[in-house]
């Protein structure tokens, strides 16, 4: 038997994932955005405000819309975000920010592109592998053109340079894949394979050189390149157990990088210590595992694979950038899910919670 309705569990989980994301950019954000863009403080929390709102709203529609529609234009989509993801590369178009060209000025608004990227890859992967379902224990007939596919974000991710975001796309595809029924020795030659790459890859790009010096030794250059992690490491031991209580952080103000954007985990700690931490952490883990859960019950395998692969999506990204902030991984520069400061990047995961919350009226119950 088949439900109607979509889980509200999961729905539960994601509004208060909003409204945790709401309350510390409200605390992250005071004195801060005002003072260095000149605008007041009730503009900035009003424009985070709509941006909610339109997010709200993409994923009340996209809730409601028949995820198998998306089987017959996955492939087109999928082509589509690589197009516009090129596009930051034109001058005139695209622009960068911080060394990196990851953005579109659309006159009105600007535009991160490969939050689009990540959500057509996935839902043409979970196209592909549910219909090769039957060649994807074999290395030259699965596996390797499954590659061929990822390739194709890894070369635009890499040339951004965005490897933050092609870390969480990969991290998607090998889950997708072992739903799809990969074998594991398989998924471990690719594991293997990918630490070997970021190895060459250091040698190759400087900055990923960088991180992974201030990971082994992140007393290396405390001014420069190890400066983050050390705010990030001083805001989440000032906080203590139970932090230092709502808006009361010192580190967001004139030390810690991008308080509102990839530190704002390091902020919540300041603030609410160790138990906000893993109360956060807790709730991230939930909306994994109840959108595993989701997945598993769909008796359709595109509708499996897209729900997981989303939930990976989301779920991975937000670990990577707590572990960051933590110093147990290397600095990645993506934002955390849901509670980050980032128009584009709250909209499409709002939209892909639309898209599973569709797929879970979907499952099969027991």
């Amino acid at each position: 038997m088949v439900r109607l309705r979509a889980d509200k569990f999961f729905f539960l989980l994601v509004m208060l994932l909003l409204a945790v994301g709401f309350v510390i950019f409200y605390s992250a954000s005071q004195s801060l955005l005002g003072r260095s863009s000149g605008a007041g403080f009730g503009l900035v929390a009003i424009k985070q405000f709509m941006i909610l709102l339109v997010g709200f709203v993409g994923l009340i529609i996209f809730s409601n819309i028949p995820y198998k529609h998306y089987r017959t234009v996955a492939f087109w989509f999928f082509l589509a975000t690589v197009i516009f993801n090129i596009l930051v590369f034109i001058p005139g178009i695209g622009f960068a920010s911080g060394g990196a060209k990851r953005w579109i000025d659309l006159g009105f608004l600007t535009f991160q592109p490969s939050e689009l990227l990540k959500l057509g890859f996935v839902m043409y992967a979970a196209c592909w592998l549910s219909a090769e379902r039957e060649r994807i224990q074999s290395l030259l007939k699965g596996i390797l053109p499954f590659l061929a596919i990822v390739a194709v974000p890894l070369v635009i991710l890499l040339k951004e340079p965005d490897t933050g975001t092609f870390l969480v796309l990969f991290a998607a595809a090998l889950g997708m894949l072992l739903l799809a029924g990969a074998r594991w020795k398989h998924l471990l030659m690719l594991v293997i394979f990918s630490i070997i790459a970021i190895l060459l890859l250091a040698v190759w790009k400087p900055y990923i050189r960088d991180r992974l010096e201030t990971f082994f030794d992140p007393t290396k250059d405390m001014q420069g390149q190890s400066y983050q992690i050390n705010q990030a490491l001083i805001a989440v031991g000032s906080g203590g157990i139970f932090g230092r209580g709502f808006g009361q952080s010192t580190q967001k103000f004139n030390f810690l990088p991008e308080p509102i954007g990839d530190s704002i985990f390091a902020v919540l700690c300041e603030e609410f210590g160790l138990l906000g931490g893993s109360i956060l952490i807790i709730i991230y883990t939930l909306f994994f595992a109840w959108g595993i859960k989701i997945a598993m019950r769909v008796s359709d395998q595109f509708g499996r694979l897209l729900a997981a692969g989303l939930v990976i999506l989301i779920s991975a990204q937000a670990f990577i950038n707590i572990s960051s902030m933590l110093g147990i991984i290397p600095l990645t520069g993506v934002p955390l899910t849901f509670v980050s400061h980032g128009g584009s990047a709250l909209i499409i995961a709002l939209i892909e919670a639309g898209i599973i919350l569709n797929i879970s009226r979907h499952q099969v119950r027991s």
